[in-house]
């Protein structure tokens, strides 16, 4: 990698650094230059720019459908050019990196980015707002690095399946029901009308969860439901079930050294904590996500590597002034799209907040008038579920939804058409108000 250089605009610009490209990310950078940046033009001179390891978003909701089936689920539809939505902004005002964050020092307040063309380079910031995202196991069911390297991964599974007589998924979350429901609609078709179960599925698709029910944060009951969908395309469902380990170890994965995708759809030797083994022609690990933060200092993530934040304001406190968190790389939040767009006016709000009151000269750490905007974390019964390509199970607001509501929101497009507000910029289109938002 070549030696980096310093990046910052001359003179008294100041840098809104912006780590991360999906909802989130896009979203705070588009709210940024849309009211943000017009409302400081009296006080300085401000420049954002946005940082993502993908030159494209992707619509991870769409992924255990497009892992399937690219003509049900083309890839065109579901990763969106970056830049491509930024075309309206000037060019002196908003820069759009590929890159990836390797290192952020919060005492000097400069980020490291490796650059998609090898070499790095050096962002000093006046504010930083981390929305780098989480990351699945699978390389099939989510961005790990680019939305090509994903297609690729997504096409060889793809291939593979035609020979497949048996299929192991891990885990009990929406990930593991949806991609297992796909799995068995794609291969084994779905049973009568009138049938509770596939009596003769082409291949052995089992989902392997550590909980008693599927679906954790959903009541038992629709937990319960989905496993009846599953039964219809020929899913089975083996509870209480840690996966513990995973011969060969890279099965399900991409070989992280060189790229090559054949343990992606190797055969596998699945040992369970209950002391059974069970041999699956591919495996998908489908347990949860991990946080992208490896960059980020120990003293500002908690135990589980997520960034930790003042959960009511967002700010990053242990990072210095003006650095804040959005999206499912903080510990404030339980993930999903909802969560992000009830927690982006809040930091916008704070940011805005905090840059005029850095513009007036006010001393850092004195008190500013109005009030800071609040997130409220949302802890009902909220998560929709397709199953299969008709069926699907859920609850929101605490009120369990019927299969064919979850069909129209979700199961049809997997929101591809209901997500694009939230990556075009008509989202943040009208800035959300603060009736306390004076600072002087």
């Amino acid at each position: 990698m070549a030696d980096s250089t310093l990046t910052s605009k001359p003179g008294p610009t100041k840098e809104i650094l912006v780590l991360g490209g999906s909802y989130a990310g896009v979203g705070a950078a588009q709210y940024i230059l849309n009211h943000i940046v017009p409302a400081l033009s009296s006080k300085g001179t401000y420049h954002v720019t946005l940082v993502s390891t993908s030159s494209h978003i992707y619509h991870r909701p769409t992924a255990p459908r497009g892992a399937v089936n690219h003509s049900l689920m083309p890839a065109a539809k579901t990763a969106i050019p970056v830049i491509d939505q930024f075309k309206k902004y000037d060019a002196d005002k908003f820069t759009f990196v590929q890159g990836t964050a390797t290192s952020a020092d919060p005492t000097a307040r400069i980020a490291t980015i490796a650059l998609a063309d090898g070499t790095s380079t050096t962002y000093a910031y006046h504010a930083l707002v981390i929305a780098t995202g989480v990351r699945t196991p699978s390389p099939i069911l989510g961005l790990q690095t680019t939305h090509t390297a994903l297609e690729a991964a997504q096409v060889a599974f793809q291939k593979a399946l035609p020979n497949v007589k048996s299929i192991i998924v891990g885990g009990g979350g929406p990930a593991a029901v949806e991609t297992a429901a796909e799995l068995g609609e794609e291969l084994n078709g779905a049973a009568g009308f009138l049938a509770g179960k596939h009596k003769a599925p082409k291949v052995k698709i089992t989902v392997i969860t550590a909980d008693s029910k599927l679906l954790p944060i959903l009541r038992p009951a629709i937990g319960k439901a989905a496993e009846g969908y599953l039964n219809r395309v020929g899913v089975d469902v083996v509870y209480n079930a840690r996966v513990e380990a995973v011969t060969p170890a890279a099965a399900g994965k991409v070989d992280p050294a060189t790229g090559n995708l054949d343990s992606l759809f190797a055969a596998a030797t699945v040992t369970l904590s209950t002391g059974e083994t069970h041999d699956a022609d591919i495996y998908i690990p489908a347990t949860g996500v991990a946080p992208n933060t490896e960059f980020l200092p120990a003293n500002v993530l908690d135990a589980r590597g997520y960034v930790d934040s003042n959960p009511e304001t967002l700010r990053v406190e242990k990072a210095g002034p003006r650095v804040y968190v959005l999206g499912d790389v903080g510990n404030y939040t339980r993930g999903g799209i909802m969560e992000i767009a009830a927690a982006l006016p809040v930091v916008m709000t704070n940011l805005k907040r905090d840059l005029l009151w850095d513009a007036a000269g006010a001393p850092e750490g004195t008190a500013m008038k109005g009030k800071d905007r609040t997130f409220s974390k949302n802890s009902s019964e909220m998560q929709i579920v397709p199953v299969g390509r008709s069926k699907g199970v859920g609850a929101i607001f605490g009120w369990r939804v019927p299969s064919i509501f979850v069909w129209l929101i979700k199961g049809r497009d997997f929101m591809v058409g209901m997500l694009a507000g939230y990556i075009d910029g008509s989202m943040v289109a009208k800035e959300s108000k603060w009736k306390d938002e004076a600072v002087v």
